[in-house]
């Protein structure tokens, strides 16, 4: 649990170095049949932030655990972007599409974590 704690932590970290907001962590460590262990949920501004977003969660998790995601979606018009690393999954949304899927709801049964946002 303790390296996956450490991933959540360099993801988190890697969203606020790009002033991500609304940043959310989900524990469903406690969810049986959970398709991850933790969700990390943020908002930017525009497509660009999001991209510079998820590259900075890249960049960071690639140097704080040497973990790369198995998969990612939604780069091409960066309104959602997802990150699978496996025990972490990383939604990155522009505002309207997190109402939309409103994964927060979703979970709500879930220990969920609002971080401040960073200035």
């Amino acid at each position: 649990m303790d390296q996956t704690k450490t991933l959540v932590n360099a993801i988190v970290r890697g969203l606020q170095e790009k002033k991500g907001r609304s940043i959310v962590t989900v524990d469903m460590t406690a969810q049986s049949g959970a398709i991850c262990q933790y969700m990390v949920i943020c908002e930017g501004a525009s497509p660009t932030q999001v991209s510079s977003l998820s590259d900075s969660v890249w960049d960071v998790v690639r140097t704080d655990t040497g973990e790369k995601p198995l998969s990612m979606a939604g780069t091409q018009n960066a309104q959602w972007i997802g990150m699978d690393y496996g025990t972490v999954l990383v939604h990155i949304f522009l505002p309207e599409q997190r109402a939309f899927y409103n994964l927060e709801n979703l979970w709500a049964d879930s220990k969920i974590d609002r971080l401040p946002d960073v200035e």
